[in-house]
């Protein structure tokens, strides 16, 4: 049961990165007015993608799972990391083209 931590954080995952694209090839079609919605969808996507692996790595702690922590720490670290960073250029990326086609 446990282990669908790590699967879920995943899709949520490709979830956060895949939003955004959508969003910006949707940028020449006249429907893209929730565009603010699937940012929002995006980051929340990441968030709970985070909060998933927090839970499996408390999962390993409570279980006494040392040897598990300590060859995954280092790989679920740098994971976030790029999620993080991602998903936040590719929602920094279509703020900036939404905005101009918004305001006009």
């Amino acid at each position: 049961m446990m282990g669908l931590l790590n699967v879920a954080s995943f899709v949520l995952g490709l979830t956060a990165w895949i939003l955004p694209a959508m969003n910006l090839m949707r940028y020449r079609s006249n429907n893209n007015k929730n565009w603010i919605t699937l940012t929002m969808l995006s980051l929340s996507a990441c968030a709970i993608s985070l909060c998933l692996e927090m839970f499996y790595t408390y999962h390993l702690v409570r279980i006494e799972d040392w040897t598990a922590l300590m060859n995954t720490a280092g790989a679920v670290v740098f994971a976030a990391t790029v999620l993080l960073v991602v998903t936040i250029l590719l929602n920094t990326i279509t703020l900036f083209v939404f905005r101009d086609k918004t305001a006009k």
